[in-house]
């Protein structure tokens, strides 16, 4: 019960500075704002060490979060290695490819009106496929290292990056693009000096949502076959052995990889579209 009691009053406290930060003056500094979803996931971590200890839950069901930070801790050498091979080595390589291919397709696709009427409706189609359905194919045809994984992420982060550019590309205006034409300008130079930067929100927006799909994806295709390291190959052993305090380490690492990837891709953005009204406050 006492458990109960500390995370009550802990959560209130929480609450209460939370709101009380979100309703001063400094709420719109980077601090505070850092704060508040910090003091957020604190909170929710006490939360749950108070109940798995107030109820005796089973390590085998839900570990502690300070169990877990001590398996953390106790197999630092495990988990950079799963993390050079899940995020390092198949979901960035993926990545990249996958951002580059789309971009040009897009390119491609913008230039003819028989690739966006014919490619962007199997586009639609192939991004539907279920990962788990395709994932073994690829692995199958790449092999258990990390190409099978990249292959995976291409196929995941291609479409929404795609999508997202070519609606990007239809956002310069006719009185835009006519002015480029009085100026004599070739498509190329349209392209590069008024219709690519029209379209970077758009790109960094697909760019975003791969970030997160890429990380998704490797983990996924490491359930299909894998050499014996990688995330996804050490959260399936784990869950067969109950070790699930290991488990809950690599969704912390992925967790944390994926956050850090996601604010990269943000924070480029920030700096290379500063002039679009989204970035200027």
């Amino acid at each position: 019960m006492n458990w109960l009691i500390l995370a009550g009053v802990f959560w209130a406290a929480a609450f209460i500075t939370n709101i009380v930060l979100a309703n001063s003056r400094w709420s719109h500094t980077t601090l505070v704002r850092l704060t508040i979803p910090v003091l957020f996931g604190v909170t929710i971590l006490v939360i749950w060490e108070a109940l798995v200890h107030a109820f005796g839950i089973s390590a085998a069901i839900l570990p502690a979060p300070s169990d877990v930070g001590a398996t953390f801790m106790n197999s630092t050498d495990m988990l950079w290695e799963d993390f050079r091979q899940t995020v390092l080595k198949g979901a960035l390589r993926g990545y990249v490819i996958g951002a580059v291919a789309a971009l040009v397709t897009a390119v491609l696709i913008d230039r003819s009106p028989f690739l966006t009427q014919g490619l962007l409706p199997i586009g639609n189609f192939v991004a539907a496929l279920p990962i788990v359905g395709v994932a073994p194919i690829l692995v199958s045809w790449f092999g258990f290292d990390w190409h099978s994984k990249a292959a995976v992420v291409v196929i995941m982060v291609f479409f929404p990056i795609l999508v997202n550019t070519v609606q990007g590309l239809r956002e310069a205006d006719a009185m835009q693009r006519d002015l480029m034409k009085t100026y004599a300008s070739s498509y190329m130079q349209t392209l590069i000096k008024l219709r690519f930067p029209a379209a970077l929100p758009f790109v960094f927006n697909g760019l975003k949502i791969a970030a997160t799909l890429a990380l998704i994806g490797a983990i996924v295709a490491e359930y299909f076959g894998s050499p014996t390291r990688g995330m996804g190959f050490r959260i399936s052993t784990g869950v067969g052995s109950l070790s699930i305090d290991l488990v809950w380490a690599e969704i912390a690492v992925a967790a944390m990889a994926g956050t850090a990837f996601y604010g990269v891709v943000a924070w480029i953005e920030k700096k290379v579209t500063y002039w679009h009204p989204s970035q200027r406050g």
